[in-house]
């Protein structure tokens, strides 16, 4: 049997960057990862699952060694937002500039900085890495916690960790209650090339049915779709023809960039908000998508993520320099305390959009439209927008040092 001060379930980004920022802890770190280990290339062809890294996560990324191993692998920084409604006045723009430049975030494919959080924890004494994991038992004990994996092997830990995604196996094992609701949504996400270049501007149009974004890669004419829109619609377009695809993407994006054309597969997948009722238990924690997941119209899931890793990191440090048992509950709940209110805010924020941008009613269609113009036009409330969007507003005090 193999101990460990703390097991983490799922070697995903947040769980990996959590296990990367313990470096300096003494605490030993054991990741079980379901799959097997990722890899990379520079003559891979984009994947077409990205994310939109804030300036808080890049500070997390940088803080543990990573971030400049993703910009020389393969990252897009993106320098302007713009956000409009189709058939309508509404609309607001971001510009770097108004905040002294240095970009407004990076679009990094999953793929990308999941091998790079990989490679780091591979060079760090403290982390055990166990791919191809798949745990078979859990039990919580007063003073560990025991695990079994399918291959036979047997750990215990003074604290499991659940980054084991939205289905968390971990979290159900701790008979931990979820609340979810279905955006009734479908998010279709491929990668396009464009007649007119993006100039580095993330674009996003809400239209009647759903919202549309456009997130500009290096490649001044290749972008990452995100398309939330009904079931149906989704499913419609994505086994529709390439060419016809490619037509309605085009009319929706009211030709922003004129015409487009496939440049990858299509992948469709449902949008669920969760919420797990807590946040730690006796000897566990939960982060990222095991603890919440959220509506991708303002692409701060992962972001969410790491900054649960931040806090988690943070809290783990101070506990173990104060000599005090990092499984035990009652610590812990300064964490969940902390990261619970965050994820609500989010949370409700984002039903809150999605509730605002749906449907066509004229009354709620002029609401939005002026909100955007004034959130625009009026002179405080962008650099505010701006503040939020980059994450540095709130964050946690780890990430301040």
């Amino acid at each position: 049997m193999q101990s460990y001060d703390i097991i983490i379930a799922g070697g995903g980004m947040v769980g990996l960057a959590v296990a990367c920022g313990l470096k300096e802890s003494g605490l030993s770190v054991a990741v079980l990862e379901q799959g097997p280990a990722p890899h990379f290339s520079q003559q891979a062809p984009l994947s077409v699952r990205v994310s939109a890294i804030n300036r808080a996560s890049q500070r997390l990324l940088d803080k543990i060694g990573v971030w400049q191993n993703i910009l020389q692998m393969r990252a897009s920084c993106y320098h302007g937002m713009k956000v409009w409604e189709k058939d309508s006045f509404g609309r607001i723009a971001f510009d770097d500039n108004e905040i002294g430049g240095q970009g407004l975030g990076h679009i990094i494919e999953n793929h990308v900085l999941h091998t790079a959080l990989w490679h780091q924890a591979q060079t760090l004494s403290h982390i055990t890495l166990i791919p191809e994991a798949n745990l078979q038992q859990a039990a919580f004990g007063d003073n560990e916690t025991f695990v079994s994996l399918q291959d036979g092997s047997m750990l215990t830990a003074r604290l499991m960790i659940a980054a084991d995604g939205a289905h968390s196996w971990l979290r159900g094992k701790a008979d931990i209650p979820l609340t979810f609701w279905d955006y009734k949504h479908h998010a279709l996400v491929a990668n396009i090339r464009t007649e007119q270049p993006h100039q580095g501007i993330a674009r996003q149009v809400f239209h009647g049915d759903g919202i549309l974004a456009f997130l500009p890669f290096a490649d001044p004419h290749s972008c990452s779709i995100v398309w939330s829109t009904e079931p149906q619609t989704a499913k419609k377009l994505n086994t529709m023809d390439a060419s016809l695809f490619c037509q309605q993407l085009a009319v929706t994006f009211d030709m922003q960039l004129g015409p487009c054309t496939l440049n990858s597969e299509r992948q469709t997948f449902p949008l669920t908000a969760r919420y797990a009722r807590q946040f730690v238990s006796h000897r566990l924690a939960l982060v990222g998508d095991a603890a919440h997941t959220i509506h991708p119209l303002a692409g701060q899931g992962v972001n969410l993520g790491f900054m649960d890793a931040a806090e988690l990191i943070g809290q783990l440090i101070r506990l173990q320099q104060e000599g005090k048992d990092i499984g035990q509950h009652l610590y812990l709940r300064r964490y969940e305390r902390l990261r619970k209110l965050s994820a609500a805010k989010m949370l409700a924020t984002m039903q809150s959009f999605q509730d605002l941008f749906a449907g066509q009613n004229p009354l709620k269609k002029v609401i939005r439209d002026i909100g955007l113009t004034l959130a625009d036009k009026l002179p405080g409330i962008k650099p505010q927008l701006i503040k939020q969007a980059l994450g540095e507003h709130d964050l946690p005090e780890w990430l301040r040092k």
